[in-house]
């Protein structure tokens, strides 16, 4: 957690409550202290006749008299919340950028109000940072204003906590104020997208027009054949060379037949049944998971995130469906503002109370379109989900998005995770054997996914001739 930069914008403050009519201001320990120990050293030197011990404890006594007369807005003087030093927290709208999450604390700190302001900001996942600040000069006549930029780094995407602060005004180390909590919004943190080239597609094209080439006779940069003209075919696409050299009385004219050009139809199939760190401890439920390490559900929405951008970017269609949701799913489209509503659905991927519940039948995939699931394969739901799809004809394509999991300390959670992983690998050899390309997508490995979507197009373009298909 830093406190750097500013920002400014909209957000919500709510306030404590009052310990003392409305005024919330109460003496500190250190006046507490300063009259006790000026009453002892007083009382000590008048039993032992040491008027300089006496004398040393009567600077305490003056000190503390001084600082409780000169209570915040003077002696029963009345106030209100505006009158005592405050803090808005603002926040930038709408979604966040992984990586980051930035706001700005406004404090507000009327004259004759405090000298120091102390803040306790505090956030999921990060250590409580402890602020003493400086309040403004008290000559000023109008509310001195102050901006406290605040920033918080984590790796983690989607619905995410933000800032609590505490904020406590104090006044010559004498009185000090009641504190008031500042709370922050949950921010939607929109996953990104990393690069990659080529990748899979389904075997057979839709559309008329598009980027890639389709088996089928049509308008396109590919030459399939050279063929006799007939009924049906444009003048402008007459071979005059070929006729010439085979029918050199041009009693038939030959037409340069293409590859109508199509487009891919892809549907990003998100298991968000469950999200799983990479310590096993979490994994019931309980404890914290950090900030800088990524979920099992992180990995997947940054997964479909940059598969995502590249098809789009290649001009095809993307769909996306949530296992975890019993909604309708995002029907395929292309273009920059659906692949931002296909990134605002990622975000908002997350296991639910439903999660559990077996789907009597699996999604509903369009016709002749590709599949990517990313999944942990924790379970046999994603072998049924995946055996359906390729016996309608969808090929598939599985991303493994479970991270790195730690050795555990615990010797029953080592005897669990063996269990689990041996099932698991049963699962992904089970999918290798049935033809079912898997790509890893955590550490390491994570870089090299790009190499293994390349490998799996190239495969493909080896047995469909003449178009990029899927394995």
């Amino acid at each position: 957690m830093t406190v750097g930069g500013v920002i400014v914008s909209g957000g919500r403050t709510s306030r404590g409550d009052r310990a003392d009519g409305g005024r919330g201001w109460r003496l500190t320990s250190a006046h507490t202290a300063a009259v006790a120990a000026g009453v002892v050293l007083l009382a000590l030197g008048v039993l032992a006749g040491r008027p300089d011990v006496a004398l040393v404890g009567v600077p305490g006594l003056l000190a503390a008299a001084w600082g409780r007369s000169t209570r915040p807005g003077g002696a029963g003087a009345p106030r209100d919340e505006d009158g005592d030093p405050h803090g808005t927290l603002h926040e930038p709208e709408g979604t966040a950028a992984p990586g980051e999450l930035t706001a700005t604390l406004r404090l507000t700190t009327p004259p004759n109000a405090a000298d120091v302001v102390h803040l306790r900001i505090s956030a999921a996942g990060h250590r409580t940072t402890e602020v003493a600040l400086a309040a403004r000069p008290r000559s000023e006549q109008a509310q001195p204003v102050r901006d406290v930029p605040l920033r918080l780094s984590s790796v983690r995407t989607g619905p995410q906590e933000t800032f609590e602060i505490d904020v406590r005004g104090s006044l010559h180390a004498v009185w000090e104020q009641e504190p008031t909590q500042v709370g922050g919004t949950r921010r939607l943190v929109l996953p990104a997208a990393g690069p990659l080239g080529r990748l899979p597609l389904p075997r057979r094209l839709r559309g008329l027009t598009g980027p890639h080439s389709a088996r089928r006779l049509g308008d396109g940069a590919e030459l399939r054949d050279i063929h006799p003209f007939t009924p049906g075919d444009r003048l402008r696409r007459i071979d005059w060379r070929t006729t010439a050299r085979r029918s050199p009385d041009l009693d038939t004219l030959y037409v340069r037949r293409t590859y109508a050009t199509a487009e891919a139809t892809a549907m990003l199939v998100v298991d968000s049944r469950d999200d799983v760190g990479p310590d096993l401890r979490t994994w019931r439920g309980y404890g914290t998971l950090r900030v800088d390490e990524p979920t099992s559900l992180d990995l997947a929405r940054h997964a479909a995130a940059s598969v995502a951008r590249a098809l789009v970017e290649a001009g095809d269609r993307v769909g996306m469906e949530d296992l975890a949701r019993r909604r309708r799913p995002l029907p395929p489209a292309s273009g920059r503002r659906h692949l931002r509503r296909v990134l605002h659905g990622l975000a908002l991927a997350h296991p639910t109370q439903r999660a559990s519940v077996h789907r009597v039948r699996p999604p509903q995939v369009p016709a002749d379109a590709i599949v990517y699931l990313f999944s942990t394969v924790l379970d046999d739901e994603p072998l049924h989900l995946v055996r359906t799809w390729r016996a309608k004809g969808h090929p598939v394509v599985l991303v493994d998005t479970l991270p790195d999991v730690h050795r555990a300390t615990a010797s029953h959670l080592r005897i669990a995770w063996r269990i689990a992983r041996m099932e698991r690998e049963d699962r992904l050899a089970a999918l290798a054997g049935e033809g079912v390309p898997v790509v890893r997508w955590a550490g390491s490995e994570r870089d090299r996914a790009a190499v293994r979507f390349e490998a799996l197009a190239r495969a493909a373009e080896r047995h469909v001739p003449g178009r990029t298909g899927a394995p």
